[in-house]
């Protein structure tokens, strides 16, 4: 048994012991979504399962997914940090395939959640504008007392969801609840705590030059849940009740599960519009949170079973842009995929929509669905 490289001594963690890993039984691998139970897929699950967790020890790795070459053969991704200390000598530990697998590295920086903060990023006038009401979704918000530190922050109301009949604004938990401490504000996040549009950001940081659409309903996603979501009960009126998201229109009420090489759509605050495909699955992610507007690091978060979107130069999801709802790319009633939430300048990242409803429907007392026809 030859290991590929044994980190203990530098970093104080486990040796990754790549080269004597078991084969894993595809009964003790994640559960995935559909693509992933293909026979194809199997070998580079297993791989995944045995080895993201030795991985994720070491400084630098980032995370782990199962995507694809160009020829449509499964890789195992494993994203490393450009700015880290040992980057050299963590890229030299892969070998292009092991056991069967290619393995690919990807450097990148590190992931955040990414709400608009001072320097994220240009605009759209058509997603950070006050609208006139009813409101359509995909546009510029967040909570309204999200200023701290001499800035203020905000990201993207999402989309709408019904649970028993009431219609709820999703965005992320980043967006609308991560004011924890009373800091820079004197202030924490409460339920009941008013959801604006446009985002403070967008109004000079001045609440009196947005409007109320939303009433908070803290679901306190993070950290102890492996997703980043919110809601806010929408204020009578002030929402358009078949959930239209500007430049996408209204959804489908039925969900998809995501695949690789799939063609995706997002339209969020920041860069509005965007398209890009699926560059990953079943990925483990580790992103960094604040505890309030440019606040300090309130704690980093490992997530499990997420998607990856390619997004080079931030072209598909830039800052301010969380809380976007991933769709499929089609021209009529598109399907949830997912809830944007995180990434880097190469990557973005979501949440499958179908586990962040069932957390929501739980947390709500009910039954979460997607608005649409």
């Amino acid at each position: 048994m030859t290991p590929l490289s044994c980190f203990q001594n530098r970093f104080n963690v486990a040796c990754v012991l790549l080269g004597s890993l078991l084969l894993a039984g595809i009964a003790n691998a994640r559960p995935s979504e559909d693509q992933l139970e293909y026979p194809k897929y199997k070998g580079a699950k297993a791989l995944q399962h045995e080895v993201t967790t030795d991985l994720m020890k070491l400084p630098g790795i980032l995370g782990t997914a199962i995507g694809q070459d160009a020829a449509g053969e499964p890789t195992l991704t494993v994203y490393v940090d450009q700015n880290g200390q040992y980057k050299s000598e963590i890229l030299g530990i892969f070998p292009p395939r092991l056991r069967g697998v290619t393995v690919r590295t990807e450097l990148t920086e590190k992931f955040y959640a990414y709400a608009y903060t001072p320097g994220g990023g240009g605009t759209t006038v058509s997603h950070t504008a006050k609208q006139t009401p009813p409101i359509q979704l995909g546009t510029s918000g967040g909570w309204r007392n999200d200023l701290a530190n001499g800035y203020c922050c905000g990201g993207t109301l999402g989309s709408l969801i019904r649970v028993n009949g009431v219609q709820y604004i999703l965005s992320n938990y980043h967006v609308l609840e991560a004011d924890i401490v009373n800091g820079g504000n004197g202030i924490v996040a409460t339920t009941g705590s008013e959801v604006i549009q446009p985002g403070l950001i967008d109004a000079r940081c001045d609440a009196t030059k947005t409007q109320t659409v939303g009433k908070l309903v803290l679901v306190k996603s993070l950290p102890n849940s492996n997703m980043d979501c919110a809601v806010a009960q929408v204020v009578s009126g002030m929402v358009n009740t078949n959930g239209s998201i500007l430049e996408i229109g209204i959804l489908s009420s039925n969900t998809v599960a995501p695949a690789l090489a799939q063609l995706v759509k997002k339209s969020g605050r920041t860069t509005g519009l965007t398209r890009s495909t699926i560059a990953g699955l079943n990925a483990t992610i580790s992103v960094t949170y604040e505890n309030e507007c440019v606040g300090g690091t309130a704690f980093t978060k490992t997530f499990t079973n997420q998607i990856v979107i390619a997004n080079s130069r931030s072209s598909f999801l830039g800052s301010g842009d969380s809380g976007s709802l991933l769709v499929e790319d089609i021209t009529s009633k598109p399907r949830a995929i997912g809830l944007l939430y995180a990434g880097s300048s190469s990557t973005a990242i979501a949440n499958p929509i179908t586990p962040v409803l069932t957390f929501l429907g739980s947390k709500l007392g009910g039954t979460a669905t997607m608005v649409g026809n």
